[in-house]
């Protein structure tokens, strides 16, 4: 691979949420440092909204990884595909219940109770984190918002911290779910990254990696990456990754602009921001041929391209 070539240590635009290339980005950061404040004031639900590919995992491994150093007991669901039951047991698991799966559900229930009374009488405050929320099934929600209810005269005994696409947003709209809409006091989205963001993530990520030379992207380069991937980090990624290898494969030690075109070739699902709509149509539906050269004359004379 590359690495060597380029003088790194690692690959720098995996698509695994390595949380050692979390980066101080104004979406992200901010992001972080609210749910930092919110669960640090006892907060009962917040919610982190964001599209697929603009980092959510990553945040999420980030903020647990900053809990482990706070006076916090965490418990992470990764896929809440679950029933009501599944979930409250996949919840007293995660807070070191361990016959958790034996217990039958009014005793789980109360052993739950028992336990997060346990670790708020050690100075410690419960977190729930559940990533892909916008899968829940809405009687899992609901058993979730029921499940809050446990608490002291003077607080609550767990926290959620809800991570989902935007599909989370209509499933929290439905009139059956206005109580726990109701109970989410913090909310924030994540925003894909501007232009500028762009060529500074893909600089800061090859420094992480190992490299120790100048600018590894050209501006053109890092600016046709932004706007073909439409800012969202694991398109970026996609597209830095294949740009590298292109460059190594052509012995360059720059990443230049022909080397993004042809990663842009190669990938799915992305925007090629080099010609218009009426072009890449006529390109996708018909073999370049010298009647496709004459319509793509035809609608250039006609203004269309």
């Amino acid at each position: 691979m590359y690495i060597d070539h380029f003088g790194m240590r690692e690959l720098p635009f995996t698509l695994t949420p390595n949380t050692r290339f979390f980066l101080q980005l104004p979406t992200h950061q901010e992001a972080l440092n609210l749910l930092l404040v919110a669960l640090g004031s006892g907060d009962g639900f917040i919610k982190v909204v964001g599209e697929v590919g603009t980092g959510k995992t990553m945040l999420c491994r980030t903020l647990l990884n900053a809990l482990e150093k706070e006076s916090c007991v965490t418990a992470y669901i990764p896929n809440p595909y679950l029933s009501p039951e599944a979930l409250r047991r996949n919840f007293a698991l995660e807070i070191g219940i361990e016959n958790a799966l034996a217990l039958a559900d009014f005793e789980l229930v109360n052993r739950i109770n028992q336990r997060l009374v346990e670790i708020a009488k050690d100075g410690l405050y419960t977190v729930l984190i559940v990533d892909e929320a916008q899968a829940m099934p809405e009687e899992t929600i609901e058993a979730l918002r029921l499940l809050t209810n446990l608490e002291t005269e003077s607080e609550k005994l767990f926290q959620v911290v809800l991570f989902g696409q935007p599909e989370l947003d209509q499933l929290l709209s439905r009139p059956s779910l206005r109580q726990l809409l109701q109970r989410i006091t913090f909310s924030c989205r994540l925003n894909t990254l501007p232009v500028a963001a762009v060529s500074n993530y893909l600089e800061q990520r090859a420094s992480r990696a190992g490299y120790a030379g100048l600018s590894l992207f050209s501006p053109a380069a890092a600016k046709l990456i932004a706007k073909a991937s439409g800012g969202v980090p694991r398109l970026v990624n996609i597209l830095a990754h294949k740009s590298l290898m292109s460059a190594y494969g052509r012995g360059d030690s720059t990443i230049k602009k022909a080397h993004v075109i042809r990663a842009i070739e190669d990938t799915e699902g992305v925007d090629v921001p080099l010609i218009s709509g009426v072009a890449k149509l006529l390109l996708g539906s018909v073999i370049m041929t010298g009647s496709v050269c004459g319509m793509l004359y035809w609608a250039t004379m006609r203004g269309l391209i």
